[in-house]
């Protein structure tokens, strides 16, 4: 049984939330409505699942002690059936609120910069950058998502050799997060005369998007390029200088962008892109100092690791975090942005085990 003052305490919150929400001072500080806003959308989930669970709980308490006090046996036979039915299902209901008490991760409730570059296999892993960026950018617009272009370079016989962009929405990162490291693809390419298979990669990398409160910029710690971008092979695209180099100058990154046809666009984008690589890294610093918090089983942020396999020829995508009927999904309904189930098995792996460790 879950401790009642625990679950009393997340609804308070919940409450004081909505009040503050309201509160005309805080509703003209977009900083402070947006931290409150992600805060209130999760906890939502939580209350929903707390009210069910303890109307649960009393209904089970009611029975009990109609099946004891009751007269009518046809009453108290039904009182009993019922019961054992509630009961039966009451375990599954408290460990999924469990693991829906276990804290989140801060970050889980930020936007997400997505960065896909090509790896292993020439041409053909640039085209399937390019199939990856299409399978994010469906799964964005059936979640009602806003993906946001940032910077790319195309491959020569289409795709991408790199490609930086954004996703806007509840839970980007907490969701996307799961998507870091390497994505293998193995299939007869386009360009093959023979029919061989061949396999090739490309590496993606999340990474939370850092606001201007996370990493403060300074000016001087700055160097900033500009110049005309350019298209696959090098020709100009653009008759004036807006696209953009930075490089923060204390650590070396270097962040590029040109896609848009405005210097002050392409400024913009690259100082978020880079406030996020430098986030990340600030966070990963963190992390590792940390020695007692090991990093969970489910790789989130290694971009080194293999974690999945799309196979054209068996039409199948395999995750290599996963075991049994939830390791292997329809290459189609994943290629169509259809990632949920494997989102959800990886989450109900990661809870699992910080659960565990707490």
């Amino acid at each position: 049984m879950i401790n009642p003052d625990i679950l009393n305490g997340i609804k308070d919150r919940f409450a004081e939330i909505t009040r503050e929400m309201s509160d005309p001072e805080v509703a003209t500080d977009p900083s402070k409505m947006a931290t409150l806003g992600r805060e209130h959308t999760t906890l939502n989930e939580v209350v929903r699942h707390i009210d069910a669970y303890s109307g649960q709980v009393n209904e089970i308490g009611d029975l009990k002690e109609m099946v004891e006090t009751e007269t009518d046996l046809d009453l108290r036979e039904m009182a009993a059936m019922e019961l054992s039915e509630l009961e039966g299902s009451l375990p599954a209901m408290e460990e999924e609120l469990r693991l829906m008490l276990i804290p989140k991760n801060p970050e889980d409730t930020k936007d997400a910069i997505v960065e896909i570059r090509a790896g292993t296999g020439g041409d053909e892993a640039a085209l399937f950058a390019g199939d990856l960026f299409r399978l994010y950018s469906r799964m964005a617009e059936k979640k009602s998502w806003k993906v946001d272009l940032m910077n790319s370079s195309e491959g020569t016989q289409g795709g991408f050799k790199e490609i930086v962009f954004s996703i806007s929405g509840p839970d980007a990162f907490g969701t996307m997060k799961y998507e870091s490291g390497v994505h293998r693809v193995q299939r007869v390419p386009a360009t093959e005369s023979s029919g061989r298979i061949h396999t090739s990669a490309a590496t993606v990398a999340v990474l939370p998007e850092a606001e201007e409160v996370d990493i403060d910029l300074h000016p001087n710690d700055l160097k900033i390029d500009v110049y005309r971008s350019s298209g696959p092979g090098g020709q100009s695209v653009n008759t004036t200088d807006s696209a953009v180099r930075i490089t923060h100058i204390p650590t070396g990154t270097v962040v590029t962008c040109q896609d848009e046809k405005s210097q002050h666009k392409n400024k913009d984008k690259a100082l978020r892109v880079l406030r996020s690589r430098l986030y990340e890294a600030k966070l990963a610093e963190i992390e590792s100092e940390r020695s007692e918090a090991r990093r969970s089983q489910v790789s989130t942020g290694d971009r080194s690791a293999k974690i999945r396999t799309y196979n054209w020829p068996q039409g199948r995508v395999t995750d290599h975090r996963l075991e049994g009927d939830s390791k292997n999904h329809a290459l189609e309904r994943v290629m169509g942005g259809e990632l949920d189930e494997i989102i959800k098995a990886l989450r109900t792996l990661e809870n699992a085990d910080r659960l565990a460790s707490l």
